[in-house]
């Protein structure tokens, strides 16, 4: 406390007060004197015993500070008196409070990278590992064509699942870190649902099924590229889960409140005890597909919510699986 220069300046002036009030009382009375000085040093030690206590609630404050900044979160400092020093303390537990709160974010986010890295791994090395295998087969000079042209394909097709799931983890990630720009515009609704729908005519067709598309005369205000890159996963979902000879349908609509996309396919619907995981990151459901990722349907959520939009999941009412996107109307529309 001593070594503080506002409390020397103030003793310094207190001395100097206590001199001058004493030296004047004395030129009109001894006994007057002896007061003005005892008074004088009474003021002054009830200053000392008054900044020593606030000194104590300070050095407590100090040390409560080191051992918050050292990790120790679970401390408190009840105080119900009114004053500035109780106000501090009250701020302080606030700020303590939203470290801990803070820091046992950071933690679960920590647990979940580690897991998400550990998935990473494992999506990443099954690919790697077939094509080990077809490179060292194919460097066999009496392999026939025949599998050497099968090998080919099968290292091309392995490469471009490393491709898509390479871009898929890199937009998932610029998702999260809201790094991604949307290009917000109105586009016919049919627009969208066939540049959706586009890169998957062939696989479809080659599949024996049937994509129905639906639409009104309606817009939606979105990203284009990347609300039909969200559709697109949601279809190739359906389509892995439509057997031969089904039907995929897309109807789109809008109302007063908002504008509203079905796809339904006709295969054996979702599992309800999957129904609560089905947009989490590289979850595979039991009737997931042989080649599935798991990561196309939590990158299509990923992608509507951060344009205010909603996607839903369910079973249709004449059986299949139902996904229901959902876009409030623009106010400004």
């Amino acid at each position: 406390m001593m070594r503080n220069k506002e409390v020397k300046g103030m003793l310094f002036a207190m001395l100097l007060i206590t001199l001058a009030g004493t030296a004047a009382a004395y030129s009109f009375s001894p006994a007057g004197a002896v007061v003005t000085c005892s008074s004088c040093i009474l003021i002054s030690a009830i200053f000392l015993l008054f900044t020593a206590y606030r000194y104590k609630h300070l050095t407590r404050l100090s040390d409560y500070l080191k051992r918050v900044n050292g990790g120790d979160y679970a401390l408190e400092l009840p105080d119900n008196d009114e004053g500035e020093l109780s106000i501090l303390k009250s701020e302080i537990y606030k700020v303590t409070v939203s470290l801990r709160a803070q820091n046992e974010r950071l933690k679960q986010d920590k647990l979940q990278l580690a897991d998400s890295l550990s998935d990473i791994s494992h999506q990443f090395k099954t690919p790697l590992t077939s094509i080990s295998v077809m490179a060292d087969l194919l460097s066999d000079d009496k392999l026939d064509e025949g599998r050497r042209a099968t090998f080919t394909e099968q290292l091309r097709a392995q490469l471009e699942r490393l491709k898509w799931l390479t871009e898929a983890l890199l937009k998932l990630s610029r998702l999260d870190a809201d790094a991604v720009t949307f290009h917000r515009r109105y586009v016919p609704l049919r627009e969208l649902i066939e540049k959706a729908g586009g890169p998957l005519l062939i696989p479809i067709e080659l599949k024996d099924q049937t994509l129905i598309l639906e639409a009104d005369g309606g817009d939606l205000c979105c990203d284009l590229n990347w609300t039909a890159e969200a559709l697109t996963n949601i279809l190739k979902n359906c389509m892995e889960h439509t057997p031969a000879g089904g039907k995929i349908r897309i109807s789109a609509s809008t109302n007063a409140l908002f504008t509203e996309i079905r796809v339904q396919d006709s295969g054996p619907g979702l599992d309800k005890a999957n129904l609560p995981f089905i947009f989490d990151r590289f979850y595979k459901g039991k009737n997931a597909a042989k080649d599935s990722v798991g990561i196309g349907l939590a990158m299509a959520k990923a992608i509507l919510n951060a344009q205010g939009g909603s996607l839903e999941a369910g079973n249709a009412h004449g059986g299949g699986a139902e996904f229901i996107l959902r876009f409030p109307m623009d106010k400004a529309q």
